[in-house]
This record gives C-alpha cells, sequence and structure tokens, in this order.
C-alpha cells in the first residue's frame, strides 16, 4: 500500500504479482491479488472502488499473468537450479510492474480524458516503474531465494529444478 506519485493523478507502487505466481501459482495468484485489492479498496480506501475493475485488470491479469509468462520464458533460458529460479522470479518481477504500468498506458490511451498527452503518461509510468521494478524484483528474488532454501515444495515455479545438495564434513574422530 505504499504508493509513489507518478503523474496526472497516477501512482506506481509494489505488486507481490510474479512472487504470489512463482510461490502458489499464476491461477491462484491472480485471484490472490484481486482480493487484496478489494480489501485495500474497501477497507483502507486505497485504489479506490471506482477503479477497481482496471487495477485488477492491470495488476492481477496484466501483471500477474505477464510477470508469469516472463517467468517461464526465462527458466527455459536459465539453468533449472535454485538460484536459476530466484533469478527468474527476481527478473520477471521487475519487468511485470512495467507490464502493469503499460496496461494502464493502454488504457489511459484508448479512454482518458485528462489533459495529459499519451506520450508524458508513458514515458512517466514506464519510467517510475522500472524503478519500482528494481525493488519489487529485489525483494522477489530474496523471498523465492529464501523460501527455495528452506521448504522448496513450496515453490509452485520450482517444479524440475534440481535440488542443491550440501555435503557437510564427516568427523573421522566423533563417538557415536
Amino acid at each position: 500500500m505504499i504508493n509513489f506519485p507518478v503523474a496526472a493523478g497516477t501512482s506506481g507502487h509494489l505488486l507481490g504479482g510474479v512472487l504470489a505466481a512463482v510461490l502458489l501459482g499464476p491461477w491462484l495468484a491472480a485471484i490472490c491479488i484481486a482480493v487484496v485489492l478489494l480489501v485495500q479498496g474497501v477497507v483502507f480506501a486505497d485504489g479506490g472502488l471506482s477503479a477497481l475493475g482496471l487495477n485488477v485488470l492491470n495488476m492481477s491479469f496484466f501483471g500477474v499473468l505477464g510477470g508469469w509468462a516472463i517467468f517461464v520464458v526465462l527458466r527455459r533460458v536459465l539453468p533449472a537450479t535454485p538460484s536459476g529460479v530466484t533469478l527468474a522470479s527476481g527478473i520477471a518481477a521487475g519487468f511485470s510492474v512495467v507490464v502493469a504500468a503499460l496496461g494502464f498506458v493502454a488504457e489511459y490511451a484508448i479512454g482518458g480524458s485528462g489533459s495529459v498527452p499519451v506520450e508524458t503518461v508513458a514515458t512517466a509510468m514506464v519510467g517510475v516503474h522500472l524503478l519500482i521494478g528494481v525493488g519489487e524484483g529485489i525483494i522477489t528474488g530474496l523471498t523465492v531465494g529464501a523460501v527455495l532454501a528452506s521448504r522448496p515444495d513450496l515453490v509452485y515455479g520450482a517444479t524440475g529444478v534440481k535440488p542443491v545438495m550440501v555435503s557437510a564434513p564427516i568427523a573421522r574422530d566423533a563417538v557415536l
């Protein structure tokens, strides 16, 4: 719920869509993000109910599913290791924020009644969301990496990942 002002009364914020998708799967993540947006709008008056439909479309559909598509492509390119999943999730999360922002820009271009030109809105939205995406990517990568290290079975997006085998030195003179 931390919002960053962008332009023409719009704002940007962290999404958590790719994090949810990598942990839960894309469809359940989209539902979770929609529920979070509903609660934010009803309980905290954040985002507003009049914008709920577009917020769900931008963040649950474009953000989660667009980010998941990027994650899937990166998983095919990167090694099937925990660090590959962590890197893919971080990169996908960073770009998912920009994808959601571009969804808003497209909607503004189609039906925006503001006096700000579409090019100005696009530049502001993409620029700010690239910066927000860096934070989103770092947070997502660190969180996915931590969950993979402790409970890899809880990471939906880590299917087929080779576990990292850590061997401890054996003490020869240990008394059992």
